[in-house]
């Protein structure tokens, strides 16, 4: 009996519905259109994503069987198209300890990448590829000295390595510092908290007309993942210092032709607030305009040198103060040097030279 009761279940479990379809899904509410600030970031991603692309670096593995060398992917990161000429921007440690890059297109139209040049104190890195100037839509270029904290921003990226991922929030702080992957401090760095991951490296900060206000480096996460606090290399650093990659492959540091004394020196005999010079190159500009380094007395004492303390008005604590002063400027611009020597102060003007 109940052998046959089951029987008979399963017979109407596969009998057609008598006179009915499948139910209906409730019906759609009409949308309406969208608010105008949704429309709007609608509007910037379409323009600006052409712009952004994904950058895979390789490294050189040698097969175990074969001993042929083949590239094999070793991470991902970020960049930006700078021109038609195919330069491609980002950052120093997105391709660090690679053998090589390739850069993908938003159209995933993808192409090797070869290395222009590198600024590791500034975490920035130029490539270029062999691209049509039709795939090549420059980001346009915004400003960073007018920036507001509370404006808004948005980032484009490629965050664990998935590609065109926009994020938005505002810029919630500016001028922060913080340390490059050499250890040289970047000022002026824009704090923002749009979301941005491990991937997002290299890739552009937009303001709300689409231009490039920064370049997204480094989060602020004990998790590795975006807690909110992520920050961006200005955009008129960039500006600075991506042109003379392309032009030079290297950052030409106008130079003093000094070496500052190391650290606890200052401190140890009680000099003010500068850097302190211990050795100036033979012929360069600090000796031809008279300076003077510290030096052992033949008492066994130390006899007193200069301190710079300032340059152009500009006080300098630090020889990365000095750097980053000079590398605002040319080799061959006229600089004013403050100096400190055995309790007075004096002025001496100096012709920047070369950095080698």
């Amino acid at each position: 009996m109940a052998a046959a009761l089951l029987a008979a279940a399963a017979s109407l479990l596969t009998l057609p519905a008598q006179g009915r379809g499948a139910p209906p899904g409730r019906e759609v509410a009409p949308r309406g259109p969208l608010l105008a600030d949704e429309q709007a970031t609608i509007d910037l991603f379409r323009r600006t994503s052409p712009s952004v692309v994904h950058i895979t670096t390789l490294a050189a593995q040698r097969d175990f069987f074969s001993l042929n060398v083949e590239q094999v992917p070793r991470g991902t990161g970020t960049g930006f198209v700078w021109d038609r000429q195919g330069h491609v921007v980002t950052n120093f440690h997105v391709i660090q300890g690679g053998s090589g890059a390739r850069v993908t297109l938003a159209d995933q139209s993808s192409f090797d990448a070869r290395l222009v040049g590198v600024f590791p104190d500034r975490d920035l890195a130029v490539l270029r590829i062999d691209a049509p100037a039709d795939k090549l839509p420059p980001i346009p270029l915004g400003s960073s000295r007018d920036l507001q904290v509370g404006q808004r921003v948005y980032a484009i990226g490629n965050p664990f390595g998935l590609d065109q991922t926009l994020t938005t929030g505002i810029v919630s702080a500016l001028n922060r510092e913080i340390e490059s992957f050499n250890s040289r401090t970047i000022r002026g760095v824009v704090q923002t908290d749009a979301a941005i991951n491990p991937g997002n490296s290299g890739g552009p900060l937009l303001d709300s007309a689409g231009r490039l206000v920064g370049v997204n480096t480094q989060i602020a996460s004990p998790s590795g993942a975006s807690a909110g606090i992520g920050f961006a290399i200005p955009v008129d650093e960039v500006n600075r210092i991506v042109p003379r990659l392309i032009r030079d492959g290297r950052v030409v540091r106008p130079a003093l032709g000094v070496t500052a004394a190391p650290a606890g020196f200052a401190q140890a005999l009680r000099l003010p607030d500068g850097v302190a010079i211990v050795q100036l190159a033979p012929g360069g500009p600090a000796a031809r305009a008279g300076l003077q380094p510290f030096r052992r007395a033949r008492d066994g004492g130390v006899q007193m040198g200069d301190v710079v303390t300032a340059i152009d008005g500009e006080p300098v604590k630090t020889l990365d103060d000095i750097l980053t002063l000079l590398e605002q400027r040319q080799p061959g611009d006229k600089v004013t040097l403050t100096l400190w020597r055995a309790g007075r102060a004096r002025q001496e003007q100096v012709t920047l030279g070369t950095s080698e």
